[in-house]
């Protein structure tokens, strides 16, 4: 048994490893709105890019909007974060920069909101905007009314006057609607079983536990393969973990966004943030 597993191991790593590393690229900032995933008509991009300017100039607010075709495999939370860091937006002492983010084939969406707006813009007032304004437009096709209504709604919360205080109206890309959802637990049931035969490390036990669920939301975020893939991945990970106790796998940190440089605006000859930094605050969700 253990000979086999060493046999495969390497052939393992070789062929996940690239799934674990690659990553879609952040694009360029180039204005206000980022049409990248082709969403919205130019008409609605210019009404959209003249509010957002005349926002940022009254109250000091960037607010941009980045769509891309799809994630590519991403997750979502992890992409928004990475474009926050690299685009900056808001300024670097207030922090108040907001990026309104779509991916069309993946149909999710999220709001993320910088560190200065978090108690403004709160998470809850973030899934209410996707939730009841830009849900039913995105699912009716509406792609510029979702935009339109979404970037407004998002403004009036900043001011304090956005007044939609319905219950969030779920539905879309929820877990529990997803066919295979049941066999993926029975799968971590029945890894938890193997595992608790076999290694010897009770952190193995644990590792056998967390393990599928890691996997699954770092190389496939959202369907049949992400489960099949976690579930074999997650079982060998924590069992083999005792054979290769001399190797070591590459660890996350935490990122921080640079708050040096000035605020620089679409008024300076070149669109770009100032610096502003974000935690994480804002909502998710699907269409």
């Amino acid at each position: 048994m253990i000979k086999f597993l060493r046999a495969i191991i390497p052939a393992l790593i070789i062929l996940l490893a690239p799934l674990s590393l690659a990553a879609l690229d952040v694009p360029a900032l180039q204005g206000y709105v980022n049409d990248y995933g082709d969403m919205i008509s130019p008409e609605a991009e210019a009404k959209i890019e003249s509010d957002l300017k005349a926002f940022e100039q009254s109250d000091s607010t960037q607010v941009v909007i980045l769509t891309v075709t799809s994630l590519e495999g991403d997750a979502l939370e992890d992409y928004t974060i990475r474009v926050a860091e690299k685009w900056k937006i808001g300024q670097a002492k207030k922090d108040n920069g907001i990026i309104f983010f779509a991916a069309k084939n993946d149909r999710v969406m999220r709001i993320e909101v910088g560190r200065g707006l978090e108690g403004v813009l709160t998470d809850l007032l973030s899934g209410r905007i996707l939730d009841n304004i830009v849900r039913p437009m995105f699912r009716s096709g509406d792609f510029d009314g979702g935009f339109t209504d979404g970037t407004a709604a998002i403004v009036k919360a900043c001011r304090g006057e956005f007044t939609n205080d319905s219950p969030p109206v779920r539905g879309g890309r929820e877990s529990s609607d997803n066919p295979f959802f049941m066999f993926f637990f029975m799968g971590i049931i029945f890894l938890l079983a193997i595992a608790k035969k076999f290694s010897k490390p009770a952190g193995s036990t644990i590792g056998a536990l967390a393990m599928p669920f890691m996997v699954n939301f770092l190389l496939f975020p959202i369907g049949l393969t992400g489960i099949v893939v976690s579930v074999f991945a997650g079982a060998l990970i924590p069992l083999l973990a005792p054979l290769f106790t001399h190797a070591g796998f590459p660890g996350g940190g935490g990122w921080s966004s640079g708050s040096g440089g000035g605020w620089s605006g679409s008024d300076s000859g070149g669109f770009s943030g100032g610096g502003g930094s974000f935690g994480g605050g804002g909502s998710s969700g699907g269409w």
